[in-house]
């Protein structure tokens, strides 16, 4: 599986089999919409636009196979949810001997059930913009830690080029406050099944 970081807290997962496009927002953020009809549609909030020309789509909790993509979604508290209410959705996708963990913008305190229902996890995406709307570093750490993936890449951090309705950490500051140095940063991330790690590695995906 292959990842492209769009902006905003989108991401493209491509296969030989299947094309897997989450939160794609991008059209509300001054770009264009990057979600055709041939990929899976994936929201981790029902704020992301439903895109209904996709051949699927999910934003609730549940268990899904299409076009070979091993998907589930796992409730979870939104980073801006009152305590008992789960309105946001983290997502594990699975294809080619690898899994990757969309977490979303939700509240960094996940439970035994959650990180059971998440798995080992080659790569994770998670927000890192902060300012009371998404997770921010200390937030994201927090997450990783309990998940501990091989790989983690960072999305939704301030970009000149997105209007974003709340203000965000620029990415700089951000990897400062996760503590990790980038082991690479390219336009297109390869997930290597089977790869041994000592430690989680930061990676940092350039916007395409």
């Amino acid at each position: 599986m292959e990842l492209q970081y769009l902006g905003g807290n989108c991401i493209k997962i491509t296969s030989k089999k299947f094309s897997v496009v989450i939160d794609d927002n991008l059209k509300e953020l001054g770009l264009k919409s990057v979600t055709k009809p041939a990929d899976i549609s994936l929201r981790t909030t029902a704020m992301v636009p439903e895109h209904k020309d996709a051949q699927f789509g999910a934003d609730t909790p549940g268990e899904y196979e299409v076009s070979g993509a091993i998907i589930r979604g796992i409730g979870a508290r939104s980073h801006m949810d009152e305590e008992g209410k789960n309105s946001a959705v983290m997502y594990t996708i699975e294809g080619e001997d690898a899994r990757v963990g969309i977490i979303g913008h939700i509240f960094p305190e996940l439970s035994e059930d959650q990180l059971e229902q998440l798995g080992m996890l080659d790569v994770i995406v998670i927000p890192v913009g902060g300012n009371g709307y998404t997770l921010d570093a200390v937030g994201a750490l927090k997450v990783i830690k309990q998940i501990e993936p091989k790989i983690v890449i960072p999305t939704h951090y301030a970009d000149k080029s997105l209007k974003y309705e709340v203000p965000q950490q620029e990415l700089k500051e951000a990897i400062k406050g996760l503590g990790m140095e980038p082991s690479e940063t390219t336009p297109k991330y390869k997930i290597r099944p089977g790869e041994p790690a000592d430690s989680t590695k930061l990676v940092i995906l350039e916007k395409q």
